[in-house]
């Protein structure tokens, strides 16, 4: 089959209506697990995509400050890239974009946005690309696959990148483990989280964190909820960027004797995540300790109690005809049953 050929394919099976995906975020590292664990949130990305005759793009909600409405705005740039490895030539789209993720506080904000990117470009264009081709994409977007793997999978993902390919192995997260997130009132980018850390470790702290590391994750897919808190400490990164966050190692160190299972900084920061057992009599004294700590630092904080996430990519079409067509994204998905998948 020549190229002219698979691209007269592609453009034959493109919808002329619009697609709507509904992405995850996500938390990344669970403390040892360094740019290898991922766990998929009930916090959520909305991005539509239909064909235009002229770019335009619409940011709802709030934690949309800062995000460009042209096209060098990150959703334009991933879908164009899933065109051009899929050999589709469609230059102009309408985009809405809405997140109830915070952005810059390690919530997985950027890894949803390529996620929900990547599989609406796919799926405006006939789904071409396989799963396995959106994670490499993600993956060499993101740098690291603990987010987007998250975000693209559901539940609990353990993954590793070598630069050039990424493998995944996805767990079913333990029945009855809750999540608190702090989220402090002031961002942290990821590259000033990175750049505090030190290019070299010593041996004694790799066999901490790879010993760590392999017990947390045999304590998540076994549901081992009680060695969690000793399984989730770590030597590689956060105690480097404890001096960014007040009040962090104080919560890191004391939450388990106020009802919390494990607590740690949720990817590079600042948001503070805490797992619980939602049978735990104590968690109900978290919210307290987060905010009795974080005030003494002058610091102010968001608490909200969040899921797991068990399910990735929710993915629906709308011909325009349809009642739906016109409604907000996050409504579109809200009001039907979507199809579940990349």
């Amino acid at each position: 089959m020549t190229a002219d050929s698979r691209n007269s394919d592609i453009d034959a099976a493109m919808p002329t209506g619009r697609i709507v995906v509904k992405v995850p975020g996500s938390t990344a590292n669970l403390g040892p697990g360094f740019d290898t664990l991922g766990m998929a949130l009930s916090l959520f990305t909305w991005v539509s995509l239909e064909h235009a005759a002229a770019t335009r793009i619409s940011l709802l909600g709030d934690n949309m400050s800062g995000i460009p409405k042209d096209k060098s705005n990150l959703v334009y740039r991933v879908a164009q890239a899933v065109f051009e490895k899929a050999g589709a030539h469609v230059p102009e789209l309408d985009i809405v974009i809405c997140s109830d993720i915070p952005l810059t506080r390690g919530l997985g904000s950027s890894a949803a946005a390529i996620v929900a990117a990547l599989v609406a470009a796919n799926a405006l264009i006939g789904n071409p690309l396989s799963q396995n081709e959106l994670f490499q994409m993600a993956t060499a977007l993101e740098k690291h696959p603990d987010n987007v793997g998250a975000s693209l999978f559901g539940g609990i993902v353990a993954a590793a990148w070598d630069g050039t390919s990424a493998e995944y192995v996805r767990l079913e997260p333990p029945a009855g483990m809750e999540i608190l997130v702090a989220i402090p009132e002031f961002q942290l980018s990821t590259k000033k989280a990175r750049n505090v850390l030190p290019q070299h470790v010593s041996l004694a702290d790799a066999v901490f964190n790879v010993s760590h590391s392999s017990l947390l994750t045999a304590a998540l897919a076994t549901g081992r909820m009680d060695v969690l808190r000793h399984a989730m400490r770590d030597r590689l990164h956060q105690p480097y960027r404890s001096a960014l966050i007040p009040g962090m190692d104080i919560i890191l160190e004391n939450a388990g004797d106020h009802g919390a299972l494990g607590a740690v900084l949720s990817g590079a920061g600042p948001t503070l995540l805490l797992l619980v057992d939602s049978r735990d009599p104590k968690r109900g004294q978290l919210e307290g300790f987060l905010k009795d700590v974080m005030s003494k630092e002058d610091i102010e904080i968001a608490a909200r109690w969040l899921e797991p996430c068990l399910h990735g990519p929710l993915v629906r079409y709308l011909e325009a005809g349809d009642p739906d067509y016109r409604l907000e994204p996050r409504d579109v998905l809200s009001r039907a049953k979507a199809e579940v998948g990349a």
